[in-house]
């Protein structure tokens, strides 16, 4: 299929061949739900912990004796049931990764562009090289062109420059075509690529 390929001014720069087996498809919901819950699994950081009767401090001393006195037995004050005893069953530190096949995870991102496509939230860019690194000119370039929150994927590398401009622009992502990834294409308004980009991604998911 053809699309028109533009230039950071605006202008048109000729079209584009998008190959059907990345952009034609038709999304489905399940494939890209799938993908997007393993990489949020994948960087959760699993950090949280609670301490168990056997590390919390303080006393191992019996805190009464144990008949007599009418109430239930206890030996420890570290026990559950007391406050700032250990804590039963918590969460501990731990990796909440899960595998999804290497297969499905290319299928997922070829369904997120062709989602894209689909929506019109798809635009290709000749390119983005720029001659000095102004972040107040590629503002204005942004607004210009109506763009609020977009992801911009390029061929192997960014353009320095252009990096350095993007990276205090609100709601602009610049990556790399190995950097493309499902979750961050949904999760922006519009998609980004530019002619390099579209070739490396081809090579890549082919």
């Amino acid at each position: 299929m053809k699309l028109d390929v533009i230039k950071l001014d605006g202008k048109k720069a000729g079209s584009i061949d998008l190959d059907e087996a990345l952009f034609g498809l038709e999304p489905r919901a399940d494939i890209l739900h799938r993908v997007v819950r393993w990489q949020r699994a994948k960087s959760q950081a699993g950090t949280h912990s609670t301490l168990t009767r056997a590390e919390v401090s303080y006393s191992t001393k019996k805190i009464y004796r144990q008949k007599g006195t009418g109430g239930a037995r206890h030996g420890s004050k570290k026990a559950p049931i007391f406050r700032h005893g250990g804590v039963s069953k918590g969460p501990q530190p731990r990796s909440h990764a899960h595998d999804l096949p290497k297969k499905f995870r290319a299928l997922g991102l070829r369904h997120a562009l062709s989602a894209k496509l689909k929506a019109g939230a798809l635009v290709i860019v000749d390119s983005i090289a720029m001659a000095e690194a102004k972040t107040a000119q590629l503002a204005k370039t942004v607004k210009d062109l109506g763009w609020k929150r977009v992801l911009i994927i390029d061929g192997v590398s960014v353009d320095g420059n252009f990096a350095l401009a993007a990276r205090n622009v609100e709601g602009v992502d610049v990556l790399p075509t190995m950097g493309a990834n499902v979750y961050d294409i949904l999760r922006r308004d519009t998609l980004v690529i530019t002619k390099a980009g579209v070739e490396a991604l081809e090579a890549r998911l082919k």
